[in-house]
């Protein structure tokens, strides 16, 4: 297991990323000030976004029913804990945006590479209305898997 989300496991059989990007920004308010650099006061803590990326082999890893798993999350809106391998607990997220890329293809149309890349941003831990249902999770994993 390299990573889960909610109950989604990144893993070589599931969607294997290669990379992992993480940017976190703290928020900084600037006052301009005649003949001198702008006084800054710190708001707090900014965006915290996790960026992965990948390449699918249907063949020999997960495929498009992988990714549709992680689309059907993200169509819910609800954030889930996210998880590495390690043991580290990044905080919860949710999916802004999956984008995915086919190429080398079957005579049936069947992509033999899929490319994708998932951003996640993170929200409050308080944010306890957002986190996802485990149940629905459940089973529109078992429902996938049937499919």
């Amino acid at each position: 297991m390299m990573m889960v989300y909610g109950m989604f496991v990144f893993s070589l059989t599931t969607a294997a990323y290669q990379e992992l990007q993480r940017q976190t920004q703290w928020r900084h308010a600037s006052q301009s000030r005649i003949g001198r650099r702008p006084a800054r006061q710190f708001l707090g803590i900014g965006d915290d976004t996790i960026r992965l990326n990948g390449t699918l082999l249907p063949q020999f890893t997960g495929g498009q029913s992988n990714l549709d798993q992680l689309r059907a999350m993200a169509d819910e809106g609800a954030a889930w804990p996210l998880i590495e391998g390690t043991g580290t607990m990044y905080g919860i997220y949710v999916i802004e945006s999956l984008d995915e890329r086919k190429s080398r293809h079957f005579k049936d149309g069947a992509a033999q590479q899929i490319e994708f890349d998932i951003s996640l941003a993170r929200i409050d831990d308080e944010r306890t209305d957002m986190l996802g249902n485990v149940t629905s999770q459940s089973l529109r994993a078992i429902t996938g898997a049937l499919a």
